[in-house]
């Protein structure tokens, strides 16, 4: 059987039970003979909440792998293997490999591995000497759309604050960024398990989103929504662009360790592409991903994502305990229902033609721009315009991270009921025919406050910072 079919087989339980409890120790008998192959994959492994770490272990010891980290507030583990059985062997838990995915996809079409594949090329290290000085904010219509050139003079943003960039890593020589960065909050998370190789190393796409947060209010460059708070780079995409399940686990459980006021995730958890026809196994990527996304809210961390420029609707996805629906197109984190789902429009505030949408899903929407008018913001070296819901999502974590700012009494779930309650309604249009043949690109479902284009509107950062008239006397 493939290691595809090995992963179906493991998933039959639901999740409600996770097919019983785990054996404290692994016995004589239960341990099985292992069949080690040339190369060992990771897992991840999601246990009965209530697990403890050692009879976790030993049930990756037993299955003929070994744990790389586990995480007991979620009972979710990350493990290793070579072992073409360990999805079925470690009992009753049940795992997924996103790495084994895709070599069975590979071998199945008989295209070379992607573990094979060449790597992307290395970033030039950034000098910050050679870093264009000229002010550029003039070309930043998206901050103009949201207010933040206005929100700016009342609140940059607190030291305090904390907004997590899970990403491909931040260029931390940027001089637009030297300041904003903590290195000793950001992490890489591409094992599974927190590490110090959080910097950019073959995409320009985290430096990107960290700018549109927090680049400098300098005089130089562009500016951030945030110019005042705090980020932290925290590697979840790796050098070939995949955001594993584990990976994404590790950079929620690491933002919410670390206290951090806000995450962004500009990325969607899947091994190849957007999945619109979930079969068992994915079940065990969004039961992982929903425990993570609640304890991290439980703790006070507010994660944003972005939609993705799937172009398709999107309906939500279930909370942990919950068996996945097995119709509809889902996109994780986005789609969960603690996280703030940022759909993208263009300069001229529609919905941009790449963005995925969906009623429910969808909370608010931001700036990401279409070609000819992309967001301007960092990548190592300089400054380069970006488009998509990537760009539009760190639009609404920075409004977030002022909210922070200048609330900081918020926990998430009032951040995000801010978030929604300020932002401007923009109606579902009347005719949504980008490409004028005279049908209609996609179909906007609600009324002019809440729809599945927009959400609740626009993101606005000047009403997060704007002073509440309390009394008659608002001089005061």
């Amino acid at each position: 059987m493939s290691l595809l079919g090995r992963s179906l087989r493991a998933a039959v339980c639901a999740f409600t039970v996770l097919c019983g409890s785990v054996a404290a120790v692994a016995t004589a008998e239960a341990v099985p003979s292992c069949h080690p192959e040339s190369r060992a994959l990771r897992y991840v492994v999601a246990f009965d909440r209530g697990t403890s770490e050692a009879e976790a272990r030993a049930a990756i010891t037993g299955g003929c792998g070994s744990t790389t980290i586990y995480y007991p507030q979620i009972a979710v583990a990350v493990a290793t293997s070579a072992d073409r059985d360990f999805a079925d062997l470690v009992r009753p838990a049940v795992a997924f490999s996103a790495q084994a995915e895709r070599l069975a996809v590979h071998r199945a079409n008989g295209t070379p591995s992607a573990r094979s594949a060449p790597s992307r090329a290395e970033l030039e290290p950034t000098d910050p000497a050679k870093v264009p000085s000229a002010d550029r904010t003039g070309e930043q219509w998206d901050m103009r759309a949201i207010g933040a050139d206005k929100a700016h003079p009342i609140e940059r943003g607190s030291r305090d604050v904390v907004v997590g960039v899970l990403d491909s890593g931040v260029d931390e020589a940027h001089p637009d960024l030297t300041t904003a960065l903590d290195p000793d909050k950001s992490a890489g998370c591409l094992t599974g398990a927190p590490d110090r190789n959080w910097a950019a190393t073959t995409s320009a796409h985290g430096t990107h989103v960290a700018g549109i947060i927090a680049a400098a209010d300098d005089g130089k460059g562009v500016t951030g929504v945030a110019p005042g708070v705090r980020i932290a780079s925290v590697k979840v995409i790796d050098d070939r662009g995949y955001a594993d399940p584990e990976a994404a686990v590790c950079g929620l459980m690491w933002a919410a360790s670390q206290g951090m006021a806000v995450t962004n995730s500009s990325y969607f958890v899947d091994p190849s592409s957007l999945s619109c026809a979930h079969a068992d196994e994915r079940g065990v990527v969004n039961e992982v991903m929903a425990r993570a996304v609640e304890y991290a809210t439980s703790a006070g961390t507010l994660n944003v994502a972005a939609a993705t420029n799937e172009a398709v609707g999107l309906v939500p996805s279930p909370r942990s305990g919950v068996r996945v629906r097995a119709d509809g197109c889902q996109a994780l984190p986005a789609g969960l229902r603690d996280v703030v789902a940022v759909s993208s429009v263009s300069a001229e505030r529609v919905k941009a033609g790449y963005s995925s949408y969906g009623l429910s899903v969808i909370d608010v929407t931001a700036p990401g721009g279409e070609a000819g008018r992309c967001v301007l913001s960092t990548v190592p070296g300089g400054y380069a315009p970006l488009c998509g819901t990537s760009m539009a999502a760190p639009h609404v974590a920075g409004v977030a991270a002022l909210l922070a700012s200048a609330h900081p009494g918020y926990g998430a779930r009032q951040l995000k009921r801010t978030l929604d309650a300020q932002a401007t309604p923009i109606a579902c249009p009347a005719d949504y025919d980008l490409t004028g043949d005279g049908s209609q690109d996609a179909y906007c479902t609600g009324y002019a406050g809440f729809n599945g284009f927009y959400g609740h509107g626009m993101v606005d950062a000047l009403a997060a910072v704007a002073p509440r008239v309390t009394g008659p006397n608002p001089a005061r």
